[in-house]
């Protein structure tokens, strides 16, 4: 059996920036916390809700250094590593490794994309090269590149190769990879929306963005469904769909860290070129959130 990295609610944390534009710490420290105390299973830091896109190679290193360092071990912290690059992937890969990380997401090569070969000699590449647990990443929707179930199948025979953040939105796929991998591959979601379907295959937990401002009830929907409460977690996930729904009005992160700012915290706008929501977004962003009490 491989090492599972974590079991449950991962938050894909958002990076909060001040009116400047530069990177918010005092605000980053107090979203962790924020996480913890509200009972979330992992931290994922610098991924594309935490606009890694648009990073600098020393904020990158910077904000996992900081991540890493205010969790202080309480919970497992995963970063975001991947590249267009294959070098680039491994360099920060090996970077991240060396501050103490307990995994590595790394997206599909985007832009320039890949064939299914490229895929497995990418990640081949990386693993090869690294000791850290490897949780590949496949979103289609923003790379272009779609890990099929048989590269799947070549891909989780590596040691180092232990689970995948799955956001193609096919449960057919899912169901297959599932099938063809069994327990060499864990497997967490990545939508909200579909985390109770992704459990009955037997999914691991999340990635979510949704946490960022429902921690407890991400973490709790995936608790009780482990806990055999499945009627309890299907409940929830139908309770809350609405609001994982708005926090996609718009690209992510620019919904959530609207939503976050409304609750109370300091999150500042998304980096160019991604812009604020427009007006009519914004009021039905607030009017959700008034909708589940999370605001008067």
């Amino acid at each position: 059996m491989k090492k599972i990295i974590f079991k449950g609610a991962g938050v894909a944390l958002v990076t909060p920036m001040k009116e400047d534009g530069s990177i918010n710490y005092d605000e980053l420290e107090r979203l962790i916390n924020f996480q913890i105390d509200n009972g979330t299973d992992a931290i994922v830091t610098c991924g594309t809700t935490g606009e890694s896109a648009t990073l600098s190679e020393e904020e990158h290193q910077k904000v996992i250094e900081f991540t890493v360092k205010k969790v202080a071990g309480r919970i497992p912290v995963v970063a975001g590593t991947g590249s267009n690059s294959t070098e680039t992937a491994l360099r920060r890969s090996m970077d991240a490794e060396k501050l103490g990380v307990d995994g590595l997401l790394i997206v599909t090569p985007y832009y320039n994309k890949t064939s299914q070969q490229g895929l497995v000699e990418h990640y081949t590449y990386v693993a090869d090269r690294v000791h850290t647990p490897i949780i590949i990443y496949n979103v289609p929707s923003r790379t272009g590149v779609n890990i099929k179930p048989e590269t799947y199948k070549i891909l989780s025979k590596h040691g180092n190769i232990v689970a995948t953040k799955e956001a193609s939105g096919d449960i057919s796929s899912v169901a297959k990879i599932r099938a063809i991998c069994g327990d060499d591959l864990s497997i967490y979601s990545g939508n909200d929306d579909q985390i109770v379907p992704m459990l009955a295959l037997g999914g691991l937990g999340v990635i979510s963005v949704f946490s960022n401002i429902c921690p407890k009830e991400c973490h709790t929907m995936i608790k009780e469904f482990f806990k055999g409460n499945t009627e309890l977690s299907s409940k929830m996930q139908i309770k809350y769909l609405e609001l994982m729904n708005a926090m996609f009005c718009d690209v992510n992160p620019i919904p959530v860290k609207e939503a976050l700012d409304m609750i109370g915290f300091r999150c500042g706008e998304c980096r160019m070129p991604l812009y604020r929501l427009s007006d009519e977004n914004r009021r039905n962003v607030k009017n959700i959130l008034k909708k589940y009490s999370l605001i008067q």
